[in-house]
């Protein structure tokens, strides 16, 4: 009945069937070619595991944290590991309820359905998984006025994996309804670097371990970074004729992009220096703050703020976000006294 209003499968990007030819090469397929993020999973794998022996799907999934963490990855792997298939979808591209409909009814015993940033789903959408999740039926409404009626329809048992970088956005309702809440956190250098190497093998890219290590220092906690970086690297060394990338090779292609020691680009410290030269330091208001450096609010709150707060450059607070001294010894510029005075009360808190 939902095929006359649109086609479901334009909603839907890959299957666990092409997904080796649609999805980046760099992707791992399996948990043990997966670096990083140990302890979850390890319970993945308990939980998965547990699925399999009782015959039944696994419990809806809710993937949160920083963009770029491995979340889409982490999500293929699963449905790779139950050996079941995957629809991918993303919140905005769900309109309407008829959307999340029709997907759900094509959905066959154990298969995985992925929606990307769910915290982005409008809220008539968000009605319609709650019974799905709960009940696994579709609860639609036919008719209008005195004559509407309820038509329950009964949905095979399917996994739900929700993927958010803003978990707080969450509804409470849609929340409760994952069984298995999983927060991916920021990689070490360490971590960053076995990534580096993987990707590098995978890409036919010669580099010595000190040039992969330069790379994964600077890549912010993130794999999607380092993986970007890696590629643009290999760029630079390929036009300057070397055949390895080396640290050396790294620090100057990376010193090009205008990316720091700390893996600060230009758009971090242009947000630092707006605090300390025109706002003293701070506080400033994040609208007029983004204004200041003609920058878009949410790419400041989602992409950039995270990384300063976990250097301890930047804090947040109830007035606006100030510079900390951290901030200011990475610019180079002596904090004033009377602002290390006012400031002090905020240095170390990111609250």
């Amino acid at each position: 009945m939902f095929d006359d209003e649109f086609d479901s499968g334009a909603l839907l990007s890959s299957t666990k069937n092409d997904y080796d030819i649609e999805e980046n090469v760099l992707r791992p397929k399996t948990m043990e070619e997966y670096v990083g993020q140990d302890k979850v999973k390890e319970n993945l794998a308990v939980y998965m595991a547990a699925a399999k022996s009782r015959g039944e799907a696994l419990d809806h999934v809710l993937l949160y944290g920083p963009p770029g963490l491995g979340k889409t990855t982490l999500a293929h792997i699963i449905a790779n590991t139950m050996g079941t298939q995957i629809k991918v979808t993303s919140g905005p591209a769900i309109e309407r309820s008829g959307d999340l409909a029709a997907i759900l009814t094509n959905l066959n015993e154990g298969d995985v359905l992925f929606i990307d940033e769910i915290h982005r789903l409008n809220h008539a959408v968000e009605e319609i998984l709650y019974s799905a999740m709960e009940d696994y039926a579709l609860d639609i409404i036919v008719g209008k006025g005195p004559s509407a009626r309820n038509i329950r329809f009964s949905l095979k048992r399917f996994t739900l994996i929700g993927a958010t970088t803003r978990a707080g956005m969450l509804s409470s309702p849609l929340r409760d309804r994952f069984g298995i809440m999983c927060r991916l956190d920021m990689y070490t250098p360490v971590e960053l670097q076995r990534i580096v190497n993987r990707s590098a093998r995978t890409l036919g890219i010669a580099i010595d371990e000190a040039g992969s290590f330069e790379i994964a220092r600077r890549s912010r906690g993130t794999p999607r970074i380092a993986n970007r970086l890696l590629k643009r690297v290999r760029d630079f060394s390929a036009v300057m004729g070397s055949d390895r990338v080396t640290k050396e090779d790294a620090s100057k292609a990376l010193k090009r992009m205008e990316i720091d020691e700390l893996g600060l680009d230009e758009t971090d410290r242009n947000l630092l220096r707006a605090l300390i030269e025109k706002f003293n330091g701070g506080p400033a208001g994040l609208d007029t703050l983004a204004a200041t450096i003609n920058e878009d609010v949410n790419t400041i709150e989602d992409i950039y703020e995270p990384y300063l707060l976990q250097l301890g450059f930047l804090a947040r607070t109830p007035r606006g976000r100030v510079c900390l001294k951290g901030g200011y010894e990475h610019m180079g510029v002596k904090m004033p006294e009377a602002v290390r005075r006012q400031l002090s009360v905020f240095d170390g808190d990111d609250s």
